[in-house]
């Protein structure tokens, strides 16, 4: 069910709750404001000074008028200048700790939560929606603060000098109230529409720069280059009518202005008779002054209704729950006994289970293999070992204890994870390899991970070795080197279980000679779940489990399920045909073996 949207007011308190860490700050900007607005209703009292004193007979005043204005002008600048570097300070810091709250958040959230959510949105939230907050929290708050302030001195200036005829304000307020409760309205729908699209262009252009050479391949620019042109038209239709309504409204407020001044000024002339002129001048300069700090309150509100929307997709998603970690079993390092009982899973929102019944176990240091069609259910399996998702029915077991009883970062520092699509990040080889948890290892444990990796076959060819610059995930480096890089990691983690998921899948022949012997390594002494496609990982594994549409439909070593010839024997057999035409060694996914349905992808 979708959450009920707060109210505007509601999201802004929470927004400004992050102000409260620096109240003295904003405090001291407070006072600047309050001296900038108090110099207003000063200069309107005193042309009323200057007037009533050219008409007066003794012109004494005149000598020390020049320098009370040259007083108010420095008074003026001084307090601009207090309230506004202290409230700029104040909001920089708001948007500081908004940013890092939300990253901090991102490392917390659940895999699901990313399976679910655009790429494109999540960064656009902590870039382009921060930075509207921004907006929020300093433009708006200095215009509502210094412009309302001035506002409150003009009429609290004219109330003090009529206050009969300035109840004509007190008559345009609620016209005032109705517009501005409108527009606020229609702001926020649109700057929620212009978020949305500016997450889109984002996607868009992550995709493109991600999966480049796939665009160049296959022609795809032509297609890339009008979805994001449609984004951006879409984009720019919603700040046009963003644009115009702030625009129509400014006008409008204006006008409703302009019209009470000269109804204002039409009254003062009966009302004001016995007034000096002095004071009349001094009135009407006091009331034609306000339509300014009017208009900044109107664009105060435009910046204000945007940073609501902003402030609310960001609190969206400091609402969510992280990933569930009640468990608070600790281990320091655990014998790696793994074992399935009865397991049964389903993605949330997916039409039937992903596994089936699953029951088997793994005694330490054996090696047990995943085969199968793709989207049987091999990759969900092992993600489920990791908790990358929860699991409700049935167990699954560690050295005979529930691993939703571990500790989440306990349970995870007992296992080490090589996917197919190997993640490294744009730093040196070695901080990749000594990545996390692992910073703290000495240079001589990581040379030593990238030595039994066969990693240091090549990074010892390169100028800078360990300390080269590998760029974004790893464009630098080969497929095979990628792989190593890996492969180093788990040999560095050290961890007494092992999943390898397609580890191996679609590298050429000399690469996998060198992961086949850093695998020997890895995989030595440590429980290890493979889902390999290349027989020459999983033939001397202890234990091969056939998947089939989340099912385990067969079980053995190599040798006894050749014997049995049954679908293992099919895909040996198959295999060997296929390597002696191509020299590959891949399985291929076959229509006995499962479907490549979507509504069977096991994600993974």
């Amino acid at each position: 069910m979708k959450k009920k949207p707060k109210a505007g007011a509601q999201i802004y308190k929470r927004l400004l709750a992050y102000v409260k860490p620096h109240r003295g700050l904003f405090a001291i900007s407070i006072i600047g404001f309050l001296i900038y607005s108090s110099t207003q209703p000063l200069f309107a009292a005193m042309v009323q000074e200057i007037i009533d004193t050219l008409q007066a007979k003794s012109r004494e005043k005149m000598y020390y008028l020049p320098l009370l204005f040259s007083g108010l002008v420095v008074m003026r600048g001084i307090g601009n200048y207090l309230g506004g570097y202290f409230l700029v300070k104040v909001s920089l810091n708001v948007i500081h700790s908004l940013r890092c709250e939300i990253f901090a958040k991102y490392t917390q959230l659940p895999t699901a939560h990313f399976d679910a959510n655009n790429s494109g949105y999540m960064i656009s939230r902590i870039t382009h929606n921060v930075s509207q907050v921004a907006q929020a929290t300093t433009d708006a708050v200095r215009k509502v603060v210094q412009e309302g302030l001035t506002a409150i001195g003009l009429l609290v200036y004219l109330f003090y000098i009529n206050w009969l005829l300035s109840l004509v304000f007190l008559v345009i307020a609620p016209l005032i109230a109705l517009l501005v409760n409108y527009v606020s309205k229609r702001l926020r729908m649109l700057s929620k529409r212009i978020q949305e699209s500016i997450g889109d262009m984002t996607h868009i252009t992550s995709e493109l720069v991600n999966g480049h050479r796939v665009v160049r391949s296959y022609g795809g620019e032509d297609y890339e280059k009008q979805r994001f042109l449609d984004s951006s038209l879409y984009n720019r239709r919603q700040s046009l009518k963003l644009t115009t309504t702030e625009s129509i409204h400014s006008q409008v407020m204006q006008l409703i202005i302009a019209i009470s001044l000269a109804f204002l000024m039409y009254m003062a002339l009966f009302f004001m008779e016995q007034a000096s002129a002095g004071s009349f001048v001094g009135y009407l300069t006091a009331a034609f002054l306000l339509p300014r700090p009017i208009r900044q309150l109107s664009d105060a509100n435009s910046d204000i209704q945007r940073g609501i929307v902003a402030a609310e997709s960001l609190f969206q998603i400091l609402d969510e729950p992280g990933e569930s970690d009640e468990g608070t079993y600790q281990v320091e390092r655990c014998k790696g006994a793994l074992e399935f009982k009865n397991l049964t899973f389903q993605y949330s929102g997916a039409n039937e289970p992903a596994l089936f019944d699953i029951n088997f176990k793994a005694e330490p240091g054996q090696t047990i293999a995943l085969v199968g069609a793709s989207g049987g259910g091999k990759s969900t399996l092992a993600n489920l070992v990791s908790r990358f998702y929860p699991h409700d029915t049935g167990e699954i077991l560690l050295d005979g204890v529930e691993i939703n009883a571990y500790q989440l970062a306990n349970l995870r520092n007992q296992i080490a994870l090589v996917n197919q699509q190997v993640t490294l990040f744009n730093d040196t080889i070695a901080n990749n390899i000594a990545y996390g948890a692992l910073a703290t290892a000495t240079r001589s444990e990581i040379t030593a991970a990238a030595t039994d990796a066969y990693a240091m076959e090549f990074v010892s060819k390169l100028d800078q070795g360990l300390d080269t610059e590998i760029g974004e995930n790893g464009v630098k480096l080969s497929g095979g080197q990628r792989q190593r890089l890996a492969l180093a990691r788990a040999l560095l983690k050290d961890a007494p279980i092992l999943i390898l998921d397609e580890a191996t899948s679609a590298l050429d022949t000399e690469s996998e000679r060198y992961i086949q012997a850093a695998l020997h390594k890895v995989m030595c002494n440590r429980t290890t779940l493979v889902i390999a496609h290349r027989l020459s990982t999983i033939e001397n594994a202890d234990v091969i489990l056939v998947i089939d549409h989340g099912r385990i439909i067969e079980r053995g070593s190599h040798q006894e399920l050749i014997a049995k010839n049954g679908a293992y024997a099919r895909l040996h057999s198959m295999q060997i045909k296929a390597h002696s035409k191509k020299g590959t060694g891949f399985f291929s996914p076959y229509p006995h073996l499962g479907s490549n349905d979507a509504s069977n992808s096991d994600l993974g």
